[in-house]
């Protein structure tokens, strides 16, 4: 059996209610967090099993996703993806991607991405992903133009944390871009 979901180093899945041990972990290295805006304060462990709880059972509103990267090597949380700003109308989509501090450097977020995109360009019709990067985050940057995105511009002193103001460089990619670099898996 093959699934859309499953590469060769992880696999895309639902939130279930026990990841909620994993997310605590993750929120709690600001370091990581920091880098997606994504800093809140500490929740406390009945909060976040709820938060699970409720992702587990949520069903995606226009396109709107939130799934668990897992290492295929050993089953655990790696990290996850989720997708926002579906406009339908447009054809064109965010998305994020968040990998935790032990699992890095693994080609995990770049398989990620590609079986999220496989899915958005090649099941859901949609004809452009966007992504909004920190400029200090090499690594981010460095992952978009492996994949093959365009850089499109730069947003200065955009947004706010860590007591100042940085810049936010906006990555593009078409749907027909993603296809000539990485083509669809075809059924046979």
């Amino acid at each position: 059996m093959t699934s859309a979901w499953v590469g060769e180093l992880v696999r895309l899945r639902g939130v279930e209610p026990e990841d909620w041990t994993a997310f605590q972990r993750f929120d709690a290295n600001t370091g990581d967090m920091r880098r997606m805006d994504r800093i809140h304060p500490p929740r406390s462990d009945a909060a976040q099993q709820e938060w699970a709880r409720e992702a587990a059972v949520r069903k995606p509103v226009d396109d709107t996703l939130f799934l668990v990267v897992e290492s295929l090597a050993d089953g655990a949380f790696a990290g996850f993806v989720t997708t926002s700003g579906t406009d339908r109308r447009a054809g064109r989509f965010e998305y994020g991607v968040a990998i935790g501090t032990d699992h890095k450097g693994r080609g995990y977020a770049t398989e990620a991405v590609r079986l999220l995109l496989n899915f958005m360009f090649g099941e859901r019709r949609f004809h452009k992903c966007e992504a909004s990067v920190w400029a200090f985050n090499d690594a981010s940057i460095a992952l978009h133009r492996k994949l093959g995105f365009t850089e499109e511009g730069r947003l200065r002193d955009h947004e706010f944390f860590a007591g100042r103001h940085h810049d936010v460089v906006l990555f593009g990619m078409t749907a027909p871009e993603f296809a000539a670099r990485h083509p669809y898996p075809r059924e046979i």
